[in-house]
């Protein structure tokens, strides 16, 4: 740009020396009136200073190129350079106080944006060209261009000289744009080669890191050069990691074999619990709560049946499952082909709990067909055991229905879905239902300490814990399930050969509950349900109250007496060295050593037991009575169910129905399409999703807190399948 402008302007001077008439020496100037300070403005190329003067210059015989004709002790340079567009006129400013007007400055636009290291971008400048006379001003010139940012240039005042340099600067230039270019088009195509084996060398590069940091974990025995490691394996896995060890020392060619020792321990060990693609999923809602510890009873396989059956209790539809088992047993049977939802945040709980959706749906299909309801519609596949009479007897006329000799053969009869006492008998049946359930999932909880104790070598749970919680719930809560099954069974409306009810109204076993607490031995006559029941009920009573310090300080102070009876005996503390080492010639001089390991029995502190003892009981006697109740909301979560599915169908699809005329088949299309989406997006979506969740609460406080500590460590193999997913991820 400098070059080709420079040498432009130089054409531009020589062009009007060559136009101006020759003025006499001595004779009058008519420049000598000229302003000193001149501009000429052509496109955008600007002249600044003298070209004034420096047409007064032509006119005393002085050439900007061959030099001075006349007075050869005139002596005018120029400096060349590009500066920032909006610094020119700064330095135009500067130049003319400091040189006093004695030079000449053009300059031109750069119209492409020159890329400025400094800067990191493109910055838009301009080429210029400063005349001056002296040395001294040139330098002062250079100076100020340089101390504003300027990149100066050597120019030569020859034309032909110019000519060549330019000749040359262009060629370097189109030199250099064909080797960018062709290191554009090498790039390219090496960046290209690379992406397609960047995958693999991530993948190799993850898997040696992985190698290598599991290495470091590793002890090195420098006396016998060799690598020793301690690690964790499943019991089952033992043969399978010896031959793969062999195969290895095979594979390297190694004749030093590779030893694995079985180690004795009093760590420990994390928890292994495998799983297939259907268990995997309630196994993580176990693991979510908890972990369970090395040996102790494992929730998950109970939750595989109890956690789809409690969600089919408040989700139950015939309809709904269906349609709910239709699209979780598309997810499993495309499983393969819908892998990628596993990748994605948003559907990974869907994808991954598949087989739990499966199971919910078939279990609701189940409970829908005992409830006898199919999008809050009854089903009439066997016979009822009510009949209306023919004669309704005209609008808003009270009916009843005529028990016949039969009942319905499974599940709850039609009939009831036209009842105006519906509601009532749906609400009694399945709150009873609830507490029944309820208590025989609570029992399970507490049965499953057992085992526990057997395994921990902890019998004083048995017989201190378990036996007086078990009797506990039993007294209060078991008595009211046989008040519920008592009540069920007995025909409270049955009369005698005399046409008199052979038993009082059914009693309120609310009322029975709490008055059993408020006045023992006291039962009101016409809510007695059997002879001798007060009797009974303070019994029980007692019994309850005897269980509470049976769990409060038997087991405490057990523990006392035989912390003291090892003190007197000499035992304050127990301590075991454990050290294995294999030196056999047999094993190829292979060695294995274990750090030595030292327990010491915690110190007994018996406030400490005492306190915790306190805070158990106390939670298990107020927990007996909040869990229970709990349940209820397997009750009303059901109730809220079959009530929105019968506004949808009332209020959506069931008008569509009644009508007449031409427009009937496009009105049930629309209000089909409307009742579907509601089912499928609140019925299935939202109440599904509140289902769950519930289901998920009822598993982690009211049963596992009976029997679970989940206080262990999950066993995380190596695993390069595991490495990679999490690096996906």
């Amino acid at each position: 740009h400098v070059l080709e402008e420079v040498s432009s302007l130089f054409s531009e001077i020589t062009g009007r020396q060559q136009q101006q008439p020759s003025v006499a020496r001595g004779g009058s100037n008519r420049y000598d009136t000229a302003p000193l300070l001149g501009r000429t403005d052509t496109s955008s190329r600007r002249s600044i200073g003298s070209m004034d003067a420096a047409r007064a210059g032509d006119a005393l015989g002085f050439d900007v190129e061959a030099g001075p004709t006349i007075g050869h002790d005139i002596n005018v340079g120029f400096i060349t350079g590009v500066i920032s567009r909006d610094r020119i006129s700064t330095l135009e400013r500067v130049l003319w106080r400091s040189l006093r007007g004695n030079m000449f400055l053009n300059y031109v636009d750069i119209e492409e944006p020159i890329h400025d290291p400094k800067q990191d971008g493109p910055v838009y400048k301009s080429a210029f060209i400063v005349f001056a006379h002296g040395e001294s001003l040139r330098d002062r010139a250079t100076k100020i261009a340089e101390s504003l940012g300027a990149t100066l240039y050597h120019v030569d005042s020859s034309a032909e000289r110019r000519q060549e340099e330019l000749i040359d600067t262009m060629s370097r230039i189109d030199d250099l744009h064909q080797i960018l270019e062709n290191n554009s088009v090498a790039r390219v195509n090496e960046l290209t080669s690379v992406s397609e084996q960047i995958t693999t060398w991530f993948t190799v590069v993850r898997k040696e890191k992985a190698i290598y940091h599991t290495l470091n974990l590793c002890n090195y025995d420098a006396n016998r050069n060799c690598l020793i490691a301690e690690g964790w394996c499943a019991s089952n896995d033992i043969a399978a990691v010896q031959s793969a060890l062999h195969i290895a020392t095979e594979d390297a060619g190694s004749n030093v074999p590779t030893v694995l020792q079985e180690l004795r321990t009093t760590k420990e060990p994390p928890t292994f619990i495998r799983t297939n693609k259907f268990t995997e999923g309630f196994q993580n809602i176990v693991d979510a709560y908890g972990v369970p510890k090395a040996g102790e009873v494992n929730p998950g396989l109970f939750t595989c049946i109890t956690f789809p059956f409690l969600f089919a209790l408040m989700f139950g539809d015939l309809g709904h499952g269906f349609l709910m088992t239709i699209c979780a047993a598309l997810l499993c049977f495309y499983e393969r082909k819908l892998a990628w939802l596993a990748k994605d945040e948003s559907m990974r709980m869907f994808y991954s709990g598949r087989y739990i959706i499966l199971l919910m749906g078939i279990f609701s299909m189940y409970t829908g067909f005992l409830y006898n309801d199919i999008f809050s519609r009854a089903m009439g596949i066997f016979s009822s055991g009510w009949a209306w009479p023919t004669d309704s007897g005209g609008e808003g006329v009270t009916v009843e229905a005529t028990k016949l000799g039969h009942i319905y053969a499974i599940g709850i009869d039609p009939a009831w879905h036209h009842a105006s006492n519906s509601l009532l008998f749906t609400n009694s049946y399945k709150m009873k239902m609830s507490i029944v359930l309820g208590v025989i999932h609570m029992t399970l909880g507490i049965c499953l300490q057992v085992p526990n104790a057997l395994h921990f070598k902890k019998r004083i749970n048995i017989l201190h814990v378990f036996v007086p919680q078990i009797i506990f719930l039993f007294s209060i809560f078991g008595y009211l399930v046989f008040t519920i099954l008592f009540k069920w069974s007995t025909d409270w409306y049955a009369r005698d050969a005399s046409g008199e009810l052979t038993h009082v109204s059914p009693p309120s076993l609310l009322n029975m509950l709490i008055y059993m607490f408020l006045s023992p031995g006291s039962v009101n006559e016409n809510e007695r349900m059997f002879r001798g029941q007060a009797v009974l009920q303070t019994f029980l009573l007692l019994i309850a109250l005897v269980c509470v310090p049976w769990m409060l300080l038997v087991k405490p102070l057990i523990l006392r007496r035989e912390h003291r009876k090892i003190i007197s005996e000499g035992y304050g503390r127990i301590s075991t060295h454990v050290r294995v080492s294999a030196e056999d010639d047999s094993m190829g001089g292979a060695v294995v050593l274990t750090e030595q390991e030292e327990m010491e029995e915690d110190d007994f502190d018996f406030a400490d037991i005492m306190i915790n003892q306190s805070i158990h009981t106390i939670e298990f006697c107020l927990n007996s009575i909040s869990n229970t109740a709990s349940y209820l909301r397997l009750w009303a979560l059901s109730l809220a169910h079959a009530q929105l599915s019968e506004v949808l169908w009332t209020m959506t699809f069931l008008p569509t129905l009644k009508m007449t005329g031409a427009i009937q088949p496009i009105a049930i299309m629309c209000g089909f399409s409307v009742w579907f989406t509601l089912t499928f997006g609140i019925l299935i979506g939202m109440e599904g999703l509140s289902a769950f969740l519930h289901a998920l609460r009822l598993h982690w406080v009211e049963f596992n807190n009976k029997f679970y500590d989940g206080t262990g460590v999950k066993f995380e193999p190596f695993s390069f399948k595991a490495l990679l997913d999490q690096a996906e991820e």
